[in-house]
């Protein structure tokens, strides 16, 4: 397959479905993917349409096995570190931080990078026959797209340590017990996130984003950003705001009054 299909975009209304596009692979990750992720991330952020994201991997059998392990067992240690590690960790706080809320839609197995990326997602919906794991420490690895941080503070650092060192995998009914996944799909993971997705764009866009970056921002993430960015908006609908560039463009004193 050629890599430019490795990873789709389409958009229905409001509503962006990226698909990672290797069911052959099991959705598994290459360097070219995660730079196809990172750009697709950007766009979307940037695009004031999309008022709701959802990830999906192509098929049944897998939403993303994690990296392509002819990918990364290829490489040597120090360009494990430089390449391979920081540039999945770039990405996937791209998407962690995404403006808009991203549902990942779960058709079957999530496992290592794959668990990882769902993480990244603010809702996730998976059909009854998927599974989650982090089975790294089988093949000598170790979870290394964030699954020790930010899964950590999904489900608690025991439950992230029982999956990292037994490479165990849960049941879709696991997983939701655990608060890992949020709804159960029978009739199909992506049908179902497609609907979700249809009724949150229904709702106040900008409400609903600066839900999620509040929400992020109380556990720790961009809350600098979070902070800034609705202080500044604030500031800007003042009539202060308006007098400092009417002033500015008229080259005279400024008389704010406070309002």
């Amino acid at each position: 397959m050629d890599d430019s299909q490795a990873v789709l975009l389409k958009r229905d209304g409001f509503v962006a479905t990226v698909t990672l596009n290797r069911p052959d692979k099991l959705n598994a990750l290459t360097m070219e993917m995660l730079d196809t992720l990172s750009a697709m991330a950007s766009e979307l952020d940037a695009d004031r349409e999309v008022r709701c994201v959802i990830l999906t991997g192509a098929g049944d059998r897998a939403f993303c096995v994690g990296a392509d392990i002819n990918a990364f067992m290829a490489l040597e240690p120090l360009d494990m570190w430089r390449s391979w590690i920081r540039r999945g960790h770039q990405v996937f706080d791209q998407w962690a931080r995404l403006r808009q809320p991203v549902i990942a839609a779960i058709e079957g197995l999530a496992l290592g990078g794959g668990l990882e990326l769902a993480a990244t997602a603010d809702i996730r919906i998976a059909r009854p026959a998927a599974q989650f794991g982090l089975p790294e420490v089988s093949i000598a690895a170790i979870p290394g797209w964030s699954g020790t941080q930010r899964l950590a503070g999904l489900i608690g650092a025991s439950r992230v340590k029982y999956l990292a060192l037994t490479a165990k995998r849960l049941t879709a009914e696991q997983a939701v017990q655990i608060g890992l996944v949020h709804e159960l799909a029978i009739e199909g993971a992506l049908a179902w996130s497609v609907g979700l997705a249809h009724q949150i764009c229904k709702l106040a866009p900008i409400s609903v984003q600066l839900a999620k970056q509040l929400v992020d921002a109380g556990g720790g993430a961009g809350l600098a950003a979070a902070l800034e960015g609705m202080a500044g908006a604030i500031a800007a609908s003042t009539q202060d705001a308006r007098e400092g560039l009417a002033s500015f463009r008229e080259k005279r004193p400024a008389d704010y009054l406070g309002k």
